[in-house]
C-alpha cells in the first residue's frame, strides 16, 4: 500500500513569457525533498531516432531522440551526458496516470530535408490525446527547446506534467534541485541545468527517483500531484516534475538550458523563451543548411537513387560528433549502447561518447570525399596533439581531453593517423616529427597487436596488419619528403617484409570451413594451421582460431597492401559469405564474425557481458568497396545501407538479424548504438567511390607499391634458424633464380631479424619448384636434412614460405 502524502499547498510558478495564465495560490513554506539519494540510475537504449545540435560552436549542448521522448542530452562537451530522459505524463486526475513513453503510438518525421530538424507525434493508444513536439537547439546559447502542442482528443479535461530526470555531469547519482525563479534547476559539480515552460508551472516539485518524493510515484498513487518539495539537496537520483496548464488544444515551448552554475541555465532558458521557438529553429535550420551548400556537389550514385536526404543526413550527422571545445575530436556515438541496462550511478562509462582514432580515420575519409577537408584536418591535428601519446602510440580510446576511457593497445589505432596525414598531404617538419613517432612504435611493436579492430582479442590480424603496412607505407613517403631517407628505407623494408608475409601468418589451408582456405580473423602466434585455441572475450565462447573468421582482410584490398584480384583474398570470399552474409528485407548484410557475443541476448535482452552478434551495416558498405576494387557495381550495397537507416535517417552499428521478434524488425536497427559514425561514414564514402569507380580512401602510395600489375612473384623465404658467428643462411633450389642447386648460386638470407632469416626471389607466375636451405661458413657448405622442399608460385604478386631449419 502506498504510504500516505505529505498535502502541502500548491505555489504558482510563473516563467517569462507567459503564453498562458497558470492559476497562482497562496504560498507554503519551503520542504526540502526526503528519500535521498533514491533508486540507482541508468541510462537509455542505444537505439536513437533523432539527433541534433546546432551547426555553429556557441550552443554546446546536443540532443538525442528516442522512444517518442527526449533521451540523453549533452552539455558541455560531447562526451558529457546530462539527462537519461525528458517526457511528458498525462493524467486525468482520477483514473489513470500515463507516461508518454509507455502509452502511445509514435511516429518521427526529420522536417527539413537538409537539417537535423525532428518532430515527435505521440498518440495515446487509449485515444484520449496527441502530443506532438518539434526539436532544436538555439544556435546562440545551450538551451533545447521543445515546441510542444498537445491535444485532447476525447473525453477531457486531461492534465499535462513534464517529468525530467537529469543525470548531470555523467552521473545519474550526485544531483540536486530546486525550483528557483519559476524554473526547475538542478546542479552537479560543473554542470547545471534548467527547465522552463513558456506558460510557467502551475505545480512543481523535486524528489528523488522511486521515493515518496518522486512526483511520478505521488502522482501515479492517485493521480493527483499533492506532495511537493521546493528542494532536493542531499544529492541522488533526482527527478523533477512540473505541470503545465492546457485546455483542449495548447502549444508552448519547453526550454532546459544548460551552465556552469544554475544561474546561467536559467539565464540561458529564459533567453531561449524570450527569443522564441521560431526564431530559434530558423537560426538552426540555417546553420545546417549552410553546412551542406559549402561541401562538394552530392555523388550521382545519391542523387540518382533518390538518396540525398540520407546523405546529407549522413554529412551533418559526421560534423554533429565533433565537439565544440576540441575541434576536431568526433565520438564514435552520441549513445551508450544497451544503457538501460548500464549502471549509471558513477561517471566511469564512457559508452560510445569517446574518442577512437580508428572510427575518426573513417570519418575524416568520408568527410575529405565530401568537400570538408577543414574537419579532416583538424581532426589530425586533434590526433597528433591530444591523443598521441609520448611513445608515439595511441591509446584504444579516449575522453575528450586525451585521457583513456578504455586502456587497451590496437596497432591499427597507431597507423591510422599517419594515412589520414598523408591523405590530407600533411608532410611540414612539424608533423613529420609527429609521425615518425608513430612509425617508428610501429616498427618496434608490430605486426601481432593486443587486439584488432573488433577489440575483444589479438594477435596476427589482417586488417590489423593492412592497416600497419599502409601507415609504414604513408610515413616513408613523408619522411624521404623531409629528406629522412633512412627511415623511409627502414619502413619500407619491413612493411614489404610484412606484406609477403601476411598470408603465412593469418591465411589456413587446413580450416574446418568451405575448402579450408581462407582468413581467419586473428592468429595468436603467426601459425594459422596449427588449431590454436582463441578465446572470445565477449562471451563468445572458446574455439579453434581457424573456425572463427571475419571480413577484416578486406581491408588489404582497400588500402592497397593487396592487388583487387588477389587469389587470396578471393579464395576467402566464399567461407565468409557461407558463414557471415544474411540476406535482409533490406538487402544483404555481414556478421562481424562467427560466435561473436556482443548483441542482444537470444530472447532479445541487453548486452550486459554475453549475447549473440548481430549484422553490421558497415560492413556491406565495406563489401561494396570491394567489388569496386575488382570493377564490379556496389549500388546494391549503397542501397541495402541506406534502407537500414530508421525513420530519422540515421544508420545503426548493428540490425537484427532474424525474422520480427522480441520487439525488433528483421533488417532494422537494435539496441545498440544508432547512429554510429562509422556507419554513416561508411554510406558516404562508398557512395563517392562508386562514382569514382574505385574505393577513395585507398592510399595511392601503397597501392602502386603493391597493387600495380605484376609480370612474375616475388617470393619471400623465411626460415628460423640459429648461427654460430661467421655462419650465414642460403637459399638454392631447381630453378635457376634459386641457383639451379649449385651452392655457389644460393641465394644470401638476411639476418636483420635473426634467428630469422630472410630474402626476396621473383620468380614465375604458377611454376613449381623444390628448395632447401643450406649454411655456408668459409668454403664448407651443410645442408639442412630431409626431403627437399616444395613450392608453387601464386597467381598473385607476392607469397611467402616460412620453415624452420632442419638439422
Amino acid at each position: 500500500m502506498k504510504s500516505p502524502k505529505r498535502h502541502r499547498a500548491i505555489v504558482a510558478l510563473l516563467t517569462v513569457p507567459a503564453l498562458l495564465a497558470a492559476t497562482p495560490v497562496s504560498a507554503a513554506p519551503m520542504a526540502d525533498a526526503p528519500g535521498a539519494p533514491g533508486t540507482g540510475a541508468a541510462w537509455t537504449t542505444g537505439g536513437k531516432e533523432g539527433f541534433g545540435t546546432a551547426a555553429g560552436a556557441a550552443s554546446k549542448v546536443w540532443f538525442t531522440l528516442g522512444q517518442g521522448i527526449n533521451h540523453e542530452i549533452y552539455y558541455p562537451t560531447v562526451d558529457t551526458a546530462n539527462v537519461q530522459d525528458l517526457q511528458y505524463v498525462v493524467s486525468d486526475g482520477a483514473g489513470f496516470t500515463q507516461l508518454e513513453r509507455d502509452h502511445t503510438t509514435k511516429q518521427l518525421v526529420l522536417t527539413d530535408p537538409r537539417s537535423l530538424s525532428y518532430r515527435q507525434i505521440n498518440t495515446a493508444t487509449n485515444g484520449r490525446y496527441r502530443i506532438t513536439k518539434t526539436h532544436t537547439a538555439d544556435p546562440a546559447r545551450s538551451t533545447v527547446l521543445i515546441q510542444s502542442r498537445f491535444e485532447v482528443l476525447s473525453g477531457g479535461p486531461l492534465q499535462l506534467y513534464a517529468l525530467y530526470n537529469p543525470s548531470l555531469n555523467n552521473s545519474g547519482m550526485g544531483d540536486t534541485g530546486a525550483t528557483s525563479g519559476g524554473q526547475l534547476v538542478a546542479s552537479d559539480g560543473p554542470v547545471s541545468s534548467a527547465l522552463a515552460a513558456s506558460t510557467g508551472f502551475v505545480k512543481a516539485t523535486s524528489g528523488y527517483s522511486g521515493t515518496a518524493s518522486d512526483g511520478y510515484v505521488d502522482l501515479s498513487g492517485d493521480h493527483v500531484l499533492g506532495a511537493q518539495y521546493d528542494s532536493a539537496s542531499t544529492p541522488g537520483n533526482l527527478v523533477q516534475l512540473g505541470q503545465i496548464s492546457v485546455g483542449t488544444d495548447t502549444t508552448f515551448t519547453l526550454a532546459v538550458g544548460f551552465g556552469s552554475d544554475r544561474g546561467a541555465a536559467s539565464a540561458n532558458a529564459s533567453a531561449s523563451l524570450a527569443g522564441g521557438f521560431a526564431a530559434a529553429d530558423t537560426a538552426y535550420r540555417s546553420g545546417w543548411n549552410g553546412y551542406l551548400s559549402s561541401l562538394a556537389a552530392v555523388p550521382r550514385s545519391i542523387s540518382g537513387a533518390g538518396l540525398t536526404t540520407q546523405y546529407n543526413v549522413a554529412l551533418m550527422t559526421l560534423k554533429a560528433h565533433e565537439d565544440k571545445t576540441y575541434p576536431g575530436a568526433n565520438v564514435a556515438s552520441l549513445t551508450n549502447p544497451w544503457g538501460e541496462a548500464k549502471d549509471a550511478n558513477g561517471t566511469g562509462d564512457c559508452g560510445y561518447h569517446a574518442v577512437w582514432s580508428r572510427d575518426l580515420y573513417q570519418v575524416s575519409t568520408a568527410q575529405i570525399a565530401a568537400g570538408d577537408s577543414a574537419a579532416a584536418n583538424r581532426s589530425v591535428d586533434y590526433l597528433f596533439t591530444v591523443q598521441q601519446r609520448a611513445d608515439g602510440s595511441f591509446p584504444q580510446n579516449t575522453r575528450l581531453d586525451g585521457t583513456n576511457c578504455w586502456t587497451s593497445l590496437q596497432m591499427d589505432e597507431v597507423a591510422f593517423p599517419i594515412v589520414l596525414a598523408w591523405q590530407l598531404g600533411r608532410f611540414d617538419a612539424g608533423m613529420w616529427a609527429k609521425v615518425k613517432k608513430s612509425a617508428d612504435f610501429l616498427v618496434a611493436r608490430g605486426p601481432s597487436t593486443p587486439q584488432e579492430r573488433w577489440e575483444e582479442n589479438g594477435g596476427y590480424s589482417p586488417s590489423t596488419i593492412a592497416a600497419e603496412i599502409a601507415g609504414l607505407i604513408c610515413a616513408a613517403d613523408i619522411a624521404e619528403r623531409n629528406g629522412d631517407t633512412t627511415s623511409a628505407a627502414r619502413y619500407r623494408q619491413l612493411a614489404d617484409q610484412w606484406q609477403a608475409q601476411v598470408s603465412a601468418w593469418t591465411f589456413t589451408t587446413s580450416g574446418p570451413l568451405g575448402d579450408g582456405r581462407y582468413f581467419h580473423r586473428t592468429d595468436g602466434n603467426g601459425n594459422p594451421n596449427d588449431g590454436q585455441n582463441v578465446f572470445l572475450q565477449n562471451g563468445g565462447g572458446n574455439h579453434d582460431e581457424r573456425a572463427v573468421i571475419d571480413a577484416g582482410f578486406l581491408d588489404l584490398v582497400r588500402l592497397g597492401v593487396k592487388p583487387a584480384a588477389d587469389p587470396d583474398v578471393a579464395a576467402s570470399l566464399s567461407e565468409v559469405d557461407s558463414t557471415l552474409k544474411v540476406d535482409t528485407p533490406n538487402g544483404p548484410m555481414w556478421y562481424r564474425y562467427n560466435h561473436d557475443g556482443y548483441g542482444e541476448t537470444a530472447s532479445g535482452g541487453p548486452y550486459t557481458g554475453a549475447g549473440v552478434g548481430r549484422l553490421w551495416p558497415l560492413l556491406t558498405g565495406e563489401r561494396g568497396e570491394y567489388e569496386l576494387a575488382n570493377s564490379r557495381s556496389a549500388t546494391t550495397h549503397l542501397a541495402t545501407m541506406a534502407a537500414s537507416a530508421n525513420a530519422g535517417f540515421l544508420i545503426p552499428e548493428q540490425v537484427w538479424d532474424r525474422p520480427s521478434a522480441a520487439g525488433f524488425t528483421f533488417g532494422e536497427g537494435t539496441g545498440a548504438a544508432t547512429p554510429l559514425a562509422w556507419s554513416m561514414a561508411q554510406f558516404v564514402r562508398l557512395a563517392h567511390s562508386i562514382d569514382a569507380g574505385a574505393p577513395v580512401e585507398t592510399p595511392s602510395v601503397v597501392k602502386q607499391r603493391y597493387s600495380a600489375a605484376c609480370s612474375g612473384v616475388s617470393a619471400q623465404f623465411t626460415v628460423n634458424a640459429t648461427t654460430s658467428w661467421g655462419q650465414n643462411i642460403f637459399v638454392v633450389g631447381d630453378r635457376a633464380e634459386l641457383g639451379a642447386w649449385n651452392p655457389a648460386n644460393a641465394v644470401p638470407l638476411s639476418s636483420a631479424n635473426y634467428p630469422l632469416w630472410t630474402g626476396k626471389v621473383a620468380l614465375p607466375k604458377g611454376v613449381a619448384f623444390q628448395y632447401k636451405y643450406i649454411r655456408k661458413e668459409g668454403g664448407a657448405v651443410t645442408w639442412e636434412s630431409g626431403a627437399n622442399r616444395v613450392g608453387s608460385a601464386s597467381s598473385g604478386c607476392t607469397m611467402a614460405l616460412n620453415d624452420t631449419w632442419r638439422p
